[in-house]
């Protein structure tokens, strides 16, 4: 099997009817009758192996044990473990061989890299597949942006598998330019690679029956879920309505609960949202079959730094309570299971040798990856060559409709007043390391009859432009705990709609980052008096840059070495956490470019309270 060759879906574009239907719910690449008789004769030690691994600790999901023996590979799959010569064979005495790790919840444009730097960067450190929810795009460009999402993971060193973004806009409380509804669900179902419907982000719409919601959930074979704070009654209710997975906990029981329920619960730990050692307590020897690890969004720095899932792993097996096994199953078989990724998850007897060599059972960094039974990197390192078509010039050619997407109307520093017509003030809290918000109420003191910044106070103005040619006026509110103490922060990323977000201290400020992010087509941008003081561009979608990810990874150093001057913590992530501020599925209050959002209500309120 060619490490060329895409590992998606079997059937061609042409083909998604009657026989797609009989492949659900799973996965499993096709395989002829040559293929199988080759691997039982290696099988059988009558033919030389493609590639032998000698005398690896191999790593069984299905006992929880390793095994020390020679693995064999044979067109790209495992044929056995035992005593093995190969055409190929690589010495491992002593090291410890595991399946690649599954992601079973990633968003791929939050890492702010194209899809083929993002595979590049996390095959090098373990992770070969990842479930992938190309909402963000989605919100961006629709379905075009969905199936440039496609194309554009066709033939890297990881499986990417997709869901259908089900939330496009992800509720009628804002605006993006893409929109996908119940009507579109099926045609893009039976794209390559794609495994059922992504998260489930309006369980208000499901809570209430709305028949277009149910609609979508109607059509796909497996549906991922989204359901903050959601308990008792209601949580049976979005259960009931057959979402099958949630990675939104953040306290042990409501990961209990959901497990209970019979919900998968994706344990995750991304860059903003860290609740993977918060939940280890809920994971028992009964449940955990029903435990799978998600990174959701991981930005460049984290990635290229430590890597993804191998992260995780890492970082809960230093935790206490949870066996090395069930760890280990919950970032390879488990998801495998789950989605029906058949093929995957494990180094048995036919399976995708999909795998990594690491030198001990702590840090998790390989020596070695092989993406079915090919060689994609090296201490670290990717070594993957992309197949012909694949080179710069083709790149750019299919790119280029993602271009120009950041058009901002008419605006001027009268936009962006807020009128002191009462006393007190709704405010935006952040919670360290949540992208959950506090609804607060703040007395301020107006000054000329507006109420504004105040730098003592840790109070910003959140200003979210429309960046889609809407001539609406800026939405405007207050966040408090961001840690600016001046100038102004932006960000094209913002969640789900991804209109253009700023927090600053002063009007000044805030509008010289809008304007130089309409200016580089989106990115992230840092001001003061008056002028950009360090940027990146994001120009594909205003989400992801053209640049290798350990380029992108120095620019956001040096985003957060200014960020400091502006008084940021070093060890706090503002861009990624103002990214969540106009997010209006996520507890409990929220900006979005339509106005201020109480997300328990699901309703407007206003920022000035009479």
């Amino acid at each position: 099997m060619a490490i060329g060759a895409p590992l998606g879906d079997p059937l061609s574009e042409h083909d998604h009817g009657e026989k797609r239907e009989a492949l659900r719910p799973g996965w499993a690449l096709r395989r002829e009758p040559w293929e199988r008789a080759e691997l039982i004769g290696v099988a059988l030690g009558k033919k030389p192996a493609d590639l032998v691994i000698k005398g690896a600790n191999v790593y069984n999901p299905y006992d929880g044990e390793f095994h020390r023996g020679d693995l064999a590979v044979s067109q790209g799959r495992v044929a056995g473990l035992g005593s093995y010569k190969g055409l190929k064979e690589v010495r491992a005495e002593g090291a410890y061989l595991i399946a690649g790790f599954i992601d079973s919840h990633v968003h791929i444009e939050s890492s702010m890299a194209g899809p083929l730097e993002f595979a590049k960067c996390i095959s090098a450190y373990g992770t070969t597949t990842v479930v992938a929810d190309p909402h963000e795009i989605a919100n961006v460009a629709g379905a075009k942006g969905f199936r440039w999402l496609i194309e554009a993971t066709e033939n890297l060193p990881v499986n990417v598998f997709v869901m259908v973004p089900s939330c496009v806009p992800a509720t009628p409380l804002e605006r993006g330019a893409g929109i996908i509804g119940p009507q579109d669900i099926p045609g893009l179902l039976g794209a390559p690679r794609v495994l059922g419907l992504a998260e489930m982000m309006n369980f208000p719409g499901v809570l209430a029956g709305d028949l277009g919601v149910l609609a979508k959930l109607t059509e796909a074979p497996l549906v991922d879920g989204h359901a903050p704070g959601l308990t008792g009654p209601a949580l049976a209710a979005y259960v009931g309505a057959g979402i099958g997975t949630d990675h939104e906990c953040v306290l042990p029981g409501q990961a209990a609960e959901r497990l209970s329920m019979g919900q998968n619960v994706l344990l995750r730990q991304g860059t903003a949202a860290k609740n993977l050692l918060e939940l280890l307590p809920a994971v028992t020897p009964m449940n955990s079959r029903f435990c799978q690890l998600a990174t959701d969004d991981r930005h460049a720095q984290d990635l290229h730094l430590s890597g993804s899932i191998n992260y995780l792993v890492a970082l809960a097996l230093r935790a206490s309570g949870v066996s090395r096994p069930t760890i280990l199953n919950m970032a390879t078989l488990n998801a495998a299971l789950h989605y029906g990724l058949r093929d995957l998850g494990a180094l048995t007897p036919g399976k995708i040798a999909d795998m990594a060599l690491y030198p001990d059972l702590y840090d998790f960094k390989p020596i070695k990856v092989w993406k079915a039974g090919k060689a994609i990197a090296e201490n670290g390192r990717s070594t993957f060559v992309p197949p012909p078509g694949q080179d710069a010039q083709a790149i750019a050619a299919r790119d280029r409709a993602l271009r120009d997407t950041v058009r901002l109307g008419p605006v001027s520093l009268e936009d962006l007043a807020i009128q002191a017509t009462g006393t007190r003030i709704r405010v935006i809290g952040v919670v360290p390391g949540q992208v959950l918000t506090e609804h607060l109420i703040m007395s301020v003191p107006p000054i000329d009859g507006q109420f504004r910044a105040d730098p003592g106070k840790d109070l910003c103005k959140l200003v979210v432009f429309p960046r889609y040619g809407d001539p609406w006026p800026p939405a405007k509110g207050f966040i408090w705990g961001l840690g600016l103490r001046r100038g102004a922060i932006a960000s094209t990323v913002s969640h789900d709609s991804h209109n253009l977000i700023v927090a600053g201290m002063s009007d000044p400020d805030i509008l010289a980052c809008a304007k130089a992010l309409e200016a580089m087509g989106g990115g992230l941008a840092l001001a003061l008096n008056g002028k950009v003081i360090a940027s990146l561009a994001l120009p594909l979608g205003g989400l992801m840059s053209e640049l290798s990810l350990g380029e992108i990874s120095a620019a956001l150093d040096g985003l957060r070495m200014k960020g400091a001057e502006l008084g940021f913590d070093q060890d706090f992530d503002p861009f990624m956490t103002l990214a969540f501020m106009s997010l209006p599925v996520i507890p409990s209050l929220k900006l979005t470019v339509k106005g201020l959002v109480d997300v328990q209500t699901f309703q407007y309120v206003p920022v000035v309270l009479e």
